[in-house]
């Protein structure tokens, strides 16, 4: 199969089932229980993709992925969703750096899964808490853009919330599932 093709199929297979598993995530009610089943179904998907498609495909899945959390209500605001968009890559980029594409020796993989979990939660905090949440939150309170509102104290709580402790648990359980999966995969795939 050509090269091109290839990694289109797999990127579009990637992206499709992850569309699909927002969908579903989204149709939770209770917010906490569908951060914790959507992010971490979310980084496993992340991490299968780079692992088994390669890094520009995950880096296309990881920014494509907050558009769509932000479609199927997931994301409360459009402010999260370049935030979002940052974490991700950091994420899919630092674990395709320290791993690579044919995921030898076995060893990095643990270690690339913390360092890129830890970076990711360091940089959604950094963004989504201390800057979004901390210092835009009162000058963008009650201000309007393209219909919704930009910000308002419940969704700047929400959003303090959704980028704490939480991303941290979602990208380590979601990436260490990834790894379990990615093996099996690779041989039913014959890469």
């Amino acid at each position: 199969m050509n090269k091109q093709i290839r990694w289109i199929t797999e990127t579009a297979a990637m992206l499709a089932l992850l569309i699909c598993l927002q969908w579903v995530g989204s149709q939770i009610p209770e917010p906490t229980i569908k951060q914790l089943i959507t992010g971490t179904l979310v980084n496993c998907v992340l991490v299968v993709t780079v692992l088994v498609a390669g890094r520009a495909s995950g880096v296309a899945v990881a920014l494509v992925s907050p558009i769509f959390a932000l479609m199927f209500k997931i994301t409360p605001v459009m402010m999260a969703a370049p935030v979002i968009m940052v974490g991700n890559l950091c994420y899919v980029l630092l674990i395709s750096l320290v791993v690579g594409k044919n995921s030898k020796p076995i060893w990095k993989q643990p270690i690339a899964l913390a360092a890129a979990s830890g970076v990711k939660f360091a940089v959604l905090y950094s963004l989504g808490v201390l800057l979004v949440c901390g210092l835009l939150a009162t000058p963008l309170d009650g201000q309007v853009f393209m219909g919704m509102n930009v910000m308002s104290k419940k969704v700047s709580m929400q959003l303090t919330k959704m980028f704490g402790w939480m991303q941290l648990i979602t990208a380590v359980t979601g990436g260490t599932i990834a790894l379990l999966m990615v093996p099996t995969l690779k041989k039913a795939l014959h890469k």
